[in-house]
């Protein structure tokens, strides 16, 4: 989705996300800015962090920085586990 679509359904403001942008808690895919369904649900994220529990910007960075790691490591576990499926089943 585009900026302003982004911007609509986020009820952000294009500076916040250019900030956010910034900051690498959105990963915008340039050029254009074109967002997923994923960045509007980490974005929806980072709002609840700030307004519903107070977290500041240091915080949300760790957040973001520790939900990435157990995304990789699903992903990660994901992989090994197929590979075992594939494994074990040539050896059949």
């Amino acid at each position: 989705m585009k900026l302003q679509e982004f911007a609509d359904r986020s009820h952000l403001d294009s500076s916040t996300i250019e900030a956010w942008v910034n900051a690498e808690w959105l990963v915008a895919h340039r050029p254009g800015h074109q967002f997923s369904e994923q960045d509007l649900a980490r974005a929806r994220l980072i709002q609840d962090l700030r307004s519903d529990l107070g977290v500041n910007d240091e915080g949300i960075a760790l957040v973001l920085y520790l939900l990435d790691q157990i995304y990789g490591l699903r992903c990660l576990l994901r992989d090994i586990q197929a590979m075992r499926t594939t494994a074990s089943g040539r050896s059949n």
